[in-house]
């Protein structure tokens, strides 16, 4: 402590804030835990009713569609920011560089619901993206894109693709160009330099970038009801409208843990199966 004189000052703020989080779960999960009793917002005894009717098919088809919409938007958002990480670090003009990130940062500095509603006014069916196809001529009647998965997605890549591009980029920066010019000089195109050097060196930004990006969508909420329009839920609508709605704050509680639980278990398996991969990475 006598070399570190300021450590206490920088861990208490850390300890605190997990105490009050460790604090605010252990509150869900025995609000989770207990009885719903219609007509009173106080909970009644000990059951597991909650988490037992999780498993109609109701609630599960929630969770799979979460599950398919967070996959999906952290696939789509890797196959758009990727190149776009890779002209970033890649670019040696100043000026374009600056623009790329700026471009893709200035989404972070915008409320989730103005991002949403922004969407709202391009895929609406007298948006933007239907008023330039019908003046076109490619289509005869508006494009149903809101409430819609498409809708959905399509949103939530906006949101995350600044911090997955932010990934990308930091791990291709420490990727040697020099690694590319050996392989090129050995014969190999810049098609299979890429595939065979720098994807595989980029491996660890990848992973970093989908999982976060699936965690961060998992808990999406104002995207999901604004674009979806109830008729593409998520667990955190769900828990919305039960908490709010109906007042069920127990059966709430119990799809946030539910909810909380996949997410590290997809998390952990998702771990599982890189794992050989930085393996290999490493080497």
């Amino acid at each position: 402590m006598q070399n570190r004189p300021f450590l206490t000052a920088f861990v208490s703020p850390a300890a605190l804030c997990a105490f009050a989080l460790i604090a605010a779960l252990a509150a869900v999960f025995q609000f989770s835990l207990r009885a719903y009793i219609p007509g009173s917002l106080d909970p009644g005894g000990l059951t597991l009713d909650n988490f037992i009717a999780l498993t109609k098919p109701l609630y599960a088809r929630v969770f799979l569609d979460t599950l398919w919409i967070c996959a999906t938007t952290a696939l789509c958002t890797l196959a758009i920011g990727y190149p776009i990480a890779y002209a970033l670090v890649r670019t040696t003009n100043p000026f374009i560089k600056s623009a790329i990130l700026i471009i893709v940062v200035t989404p972070l500095f915008l409320g989730e619901v103005v991002r949403t509603y922004s969407w709202i006014v391009v895929l609406g069916n007298n948006g933007f993206v239907n008023s330039v196809l019908l003046k076109l001529g490619l289509i005869e009647r508006p494009l149903q894109m809101m409430f819609t998965h498409f809708g959905v997605v399509t949103a939530l890549v906006h949101v995350t693709l600044p911090v997955m591009v932010i990934m990308l980029a930091a791990a291709i920066s420490h990727i040697d160009p020099d690694y590319e010019r050996a392989a090129e000089s050995l014969g190999a195109g810049p098609i299979r330099s890429f595939l065979t050097i720098t994807l595989p060196l980029s491996a660890p930004g990848i992973i970093a970038g989908v999982t976060t990006a699936f965690a961060w969508t998992f808990s999406a909420f104002a995207t999901p009801q604004l674009i979806g329009g109830g008729q593409v839920n998520m667990v955190s609508n769900l828990v919305y409208q039960l908490g709010f709605a109906s007042f069920n704050f127990p059966f709430a509680a119990s799809l946030s843990v539910a909810g909380l639980v996949l997410t590290f278990a997809v998390l952990a398996l998702v771990r599982a199966a890189t794992r050989p991969l930085e393996a290999v990475t490493a080497h």
